[in-house]
């Protein structure tokens, strides 16, 4: 009979083998996500410097390059054409410099900075000069939908340079840079485009579409070196000894002070943006969901970040002050639109509120929507018009009793020979119709005048036998 002590003995190596069993499968999840996830191992830190450093410098072959790849961006945004401006982001230089930056400030190389710097604003001066002439010399200068899209950057714009950046950083410090990940972060960060709307925005002298396209482009440029700078120092990247350990010590405390300005203004604005990018949703979901009212129709809604309003256009049947309330009270329970101020302006006020806060836009809108939807009802109506009266045309010709016809057109008209029917098919290439034909041949004892005198009483006495508008007598 076993005892208590039996069963211990006999259960604990059990229990160390499933303990042992444990930890080695926790070890190798440990060791695969590390191998996984691991880019110190394949990083050349000598070899990523020496190429960023490469890259910095901006003359001869590069600025051509830059020049034409402008020229090229230009003319895509121009004409809205997607594929010829991605073409333009593939052979542009500009990522180089801006590389250059955030790596000069992770490893304390003064001499870098100040040549990235240097080169960064040659090239921003070169490609806005360069859409500048373009677009001054272009006869094309209506606003496109590529152009109006680098107007003003969006947290969507912040978090491609972001992860872009990044992108960018991790494939130039693998050994064997991995050239597609460079060529789809210059695609993705987009870069240039913003640059050609500035240019675009000095030609035709508006400095709201300029101003905005350089903010787009300052804070592409800003997150892809705040990127480089942080891998840079994750990877601990060497930084660069001088001899003199006071200017060692200065370099260092400049090159910390620059990242501090970058970085911060960087966070503030990434918040600003991500709160703008709630707010305009929550608003349009607000509208969408909850400014309903059976008789009423929402024209048009817009929402303002700055001053915390969404106004509201109906038309329709007028709807209540109480609902009105309603919708107020349950915009305040919406996170991050308590403050928001909500407006309705209905088409039934005879007040004249509705006439002085419709814009130009909107009333243009809606009577553009309606001009258009009316025109292709006319259209739609006037093509089953003409179908169904070729329709009735051809059942009547069908029904056509034509020996009976032939006999009363032989008791009506002497001298008629002969007298035959058929139907011809026609077309302007715009419509096609049928038409009935009737040919006729009279005796020679007939004269000419007689002839066309009997010929207009026959189609007269024809169309009205046959109940036909349109119809045709042949000799």
């Amino acid at each position: 009979m076993s005892t208590e002590k039996d069963r211990d003995i006999n259960v604990t190596p059990n229990e160390e083998e499933f303990d042992n069993i444990k930890l080695n499968t926790w070890d190798s999840l440990k060791k695969f996500f590390r191998e996984l996830f691991d880019i110190r191992k394949d990083s050349d830190r000598d070899a990523t410097i020496e190429a960023v450093k490469k890259d910095i410098p901006f003359k001869g072959h590069t600025a051509w390059i830059l020049i034409f790849s402008i020229f090229v961006a230009s003319i895509g945004l121009n004409v809205s054409s997607t594929a010829v401006v991605i073409g333009a982001m593939l052979i542009s230089p500009l990522m180089g410099p801006i590389v250059g930056v955030g790596l000069a400030v992770a490893i304390n190389d003064v001499d870098t900075l100040r040549r990235s710097l240097i080169n960064l604003g040659v090239m921003v001066i070169l490609s806005v000069a360069t859409s500048f002439l373009y677009f001054t010399i272009s006869p094309l200068t209506e606003e496109s939908p590529e152009l109006l899209a680098r107007t003003y950057p969006t947290i969507l714009d912040v978090l491609v340079a972001i992860f872009g950046g990044l992108g960018l950083i991790v494939a130039k410090t693998k050994s064997g840079t991995i050239a597609s990940v460079i060529f789809g972060v210059a695609i993705a960060t987009a870069l240039m485009p913003p640059l050609c709307t500035v240019g675009y925005g000095l030609a035709i002298g508006n400095l709201n579409f300029a101003g905005g396209a350089m903010y787009l482009f300052s804070i592409n440029a800003v997150f892809i070196a705040l990127a480089t700078f942080i891998v840079s120092k994750l990877l601990r990247f060497p930084l660069v000894k001088y001899a003199n350990s006071k200017r060692r010590k200065r370099i260092a405390q400049l090159a910390s002070l620059i990242a501090v300005i970058v970085m911060v203004p960087s966070v503030v604005l990434f918040i600003n943006l991500l709160d703008e990018q709630v707010f305009e949703n929550r608003a349009e979901d607000f509208v969408e969901n909850e400014i309903r009212y059976d008789g009423a129709e929402v024209v048009k809604a817009t929402h303002n970040y700055e001053t915390k309003s969404i106004d509201v256009y109906l038309i329709g049947q007028l709807v209540p002050q109480s609902t009105i309330n309603k919708w107020e009270s349950d915009l305040k329970q919406i996170e991050k639109l308590e403050e928001t101020n909500l407006r309705v302006f209905q088409g039934t006020d005879r007040s004249g509120d509705l006439a002085a806060q419709l814009s130009g836009e909107v009333k243009a809108g809606i009577l553009e929507d309606l001009y258009v939807k009316n025109e292709q009802a006319i259209r739609d109506k006037d093509e089953r018009i003409q179908f169904l009266e070729n329709e009735i045309t051809k059942l009547k010709v069908k029904d056509v009793n034509f020996e009976d016809l032939s006999k009363e057109v032989k008791i009506n008209y002497e001298g008629l020979t002969s007298f035959s029917y058929s139907k011809k098919v026609i077309t302007n290439f715009k419509t096609t119709d049928t038409i009935p034909v009737f040919d006729i041949s009279w005796a020679r004892t007939v004269s000419r005048r007689d002839r066309n005198a009997n010929k207009v009483k026959l189609e007269d006495w024809l169309k009205f036998k046959l109940k036909l508008d349109t119809l045709v007598v042949e000799e």
